[in-house]
C-alpha cells in the first residue's frame, strides 16, 4: 500500500534519540528548549513552547487567551475536530465560517458577513482559529484587519503548514496572529513521533502557555506568595495540565528540523509533477494562492462527479483495493454526530460539504518515489476512465 503520507526517519534521527536515551534526562532537560528555539528561529517568532500534541497546543493557547464560558470560538468546518474541540474544552461555544471554494480555507468574505451579524447580537468570537488547510495559509492580512475592527484574538492552526510562507514571511512568525500552532504527528511535514508547538511574540502569552502545559505550577519567585522557601519549593497558580514534550520527542524533532527545507522542496517537485500527469483527468487540482508558498502537506483533488460514472466512495474503494492509500480531508466538523447534537446540521456550511463530497487526498510525502507516483496516476486514470 502506498500511504497518503508517512514519516521519514533516517540514521541521524535515530542517533539523536539514542543520545537522549543514554543521557541523564529523558523527560525534561536541555533538548526541549533547544527544539523550541530551533522552531522559533526558523519561523521568525520570539517564543515557542513544545507540547505533547497539536491538540494540546490549541487547548493551552485558548486557555492562555482566557477563553471560557459565555465566550465564542470560530473556526473552519474543513479541519480535524481538534480545531473546534479546543474551544469546548474551555467551556466556550463554537461556531464555524464556511470555506473559500478555491483555497478550501476559511473565507474572509463569509467571515466579514458573519462578524457584522454577530456584532449586532453581541456574539463576536473571542478567538478565531484560522486553519491553513493542506499547508496553504489563510488570508491572514484580511483576518488580522477584521480582528482589529471587531476585537478578537487569532490562533493560526498551522498543523499542516510548517515550512510554508505567507506574503514572504514564514508561517509561525505571528505577524498577523496572537499565536500559531504546529503539529508533529508522523503524517505531517516533520515529526517528533507525536507532538506540537505554539509560537508567539507575546511574552505574557508565552509565560501563561508555559504554566498551563505544566500543571499551572511555577518556581518563579516573583509569581509566588511565599518567597523564602527551600529551592525545590513550587506553587500552583493556575489549573494547568501535563502537556509537556519529552526530551526523546524533542531530539527527533530537532534532528528533523535540519531537513525541513529539503522536505518542502521535494513536495513541491512532486506537486508539479502531479499537476502535469493529472492534467487531462476529470478532477480539480489544488489551487495555489500567489500570496502563499504552501508547505504542501496534502495534495487534495476533487472528482468531477458529473463526468464520471462512479461515486466518490467507489473511486476511493477501488484505489484502496489497488494499494493506493488515499484518504479524505476532512469530514466537515459540523456534520459529526457530536456537533449535530449541539444544533448544527447538514446544509449549514455548503461550500465545505460540497468540497468534502468530492475530495480525495492522494499520496504525497518526502520519500514517495517517481515510480510510486506513476502508479498512483495510472491507477487513478484507469479508474476514472
Amino acid at each position: 500500500m502506498i500511504p497518503y503520507s508517512r514519516q521519514d526517519i533516517n540514521e541521524d534521527d535515530i542517533a539523536e534519540v539514542v543520545k537522549v536515551l543514554r543521557s541523564d534526562f529523558i523527560t525534561q532537560g536541555p533538548i526541549v528548549p533547544n527544539f523550541e528555539k530551533s522552531v522559533a528561529d526558523y519561523c521568525g517568532a520570539t517564543y515557542a513552547a513544545a507540547v505533547n500534541s497539536a491538540t494540546s497546543a490549541l487547548h493551552i493557547a485558548c486557555l492562555a487567551l482566557d477563553l471560557g464560558q459565555n465566550d465564542w470560538l470560530w473556526t473552519s468546518p474543513n479541519s480535524f475536530v481538534a480545531s473546534a474541540n479546543c474551544g469546548l474544552y474551555c467551556g466556550a461555544k463554537v461556531d464555524f465560517v464556511d470555506i473559500d471554494p478555491k483555497t478550501y480555507n476559511l473565507c474572509t468574505i463569509e467571515l466579514e458577513k458573519k462578524l457584522a451579524e454577530a456584532h449586532k447580537k453581541n456574539k463576536v468570537p473571542k478567538i478565531l482559529v484560522a486553519v491553513h488547510f493542506a499547508g496553504q495559509s489563510c488570508n491572514m492580512k484580511r483576518i488580522y484587519e477584521l480582528s482589529k475592527e471587531y476585537g478578537f484574538f487569532i490562533i493560526e492552526d498551522a498543523s499542516h503548514a510548517i515550512g510554508g510562507k505567507y506574503l514572504g514571511n514564514y508561517i509561525g512568525c505571528c505577524k498577523y496572529s496572537d499565536a500559531t500552532v504546529f503539529s508533529f504527528h508522523p503524517v505531517k511535514i516533520i515529526t517528533t513521533a507525536e507532538g506540537g508547538i505554539v509560537t508567539t511574540n507575546s511574552k505574557k502569552l508565552a509565560d501563561k502557555i508555559d504554566l498551563f502545559r505544566t500543571h499551572g505550577i511555577t518556581r518563579n519567585k516573583s509569581l509566588m506568595q511565599k518567597k523564602n522557601e527551600v529551592p525545590t519549593y513550587y506553587e500552583q497558580i493556575y489549573l494547568g495540565l501535563n502537556y509537556r514534550m519529552t526530551e526523546l520527542h524533542a531530539a527527533l524533532g530537532l534532528s528533523q528540523m535540519k531537513r525541513l527545507n529539503k522536505f518542502i522542496a521535494i513536495r513541491h517537485k512532486l506537486k508539479a509533477r502531479y499537476d502535469k500527469l493529472l492534467d487531462d483527468l476529470p478532477i480539480k487540482k489544488p489551487f495555489q494562492n500567489q500570496d502563499c508558498f504552501s508547505a504542501l502537506h496534502l495534495y487534495p483533488i476533487q472528482i468531477d462527479l458529473e463526468k464520471v460514472s462512479k461515486s466518490r466512495g467507489e473511486i476511493f474503494n477501488e484505489l484502496r483495493e489497488n494499494s493506493i492509500g488515499v484518504n479524505i480531508h476532512y469530514i466537515p466538523i459540523h456534520t459529526h454526530p457530536y456537533y449535530q447534537n449541539l444544533g448544527f446540521k447538514e446544509g449549514d456550511f455548503p461550500n465545505s460539504e460540497y468540497y468534502y463530497s468530492r475530495a480525495l487526498s492522494i499520496p504525497l510525502f518526502h520519500s514517495l518515489t517517481l515510480d510510486q507516483q506513476d502508479q498512483v496516476c495510472e491507477m487513478l486514470k484507469s479508474i476514472l476512465r
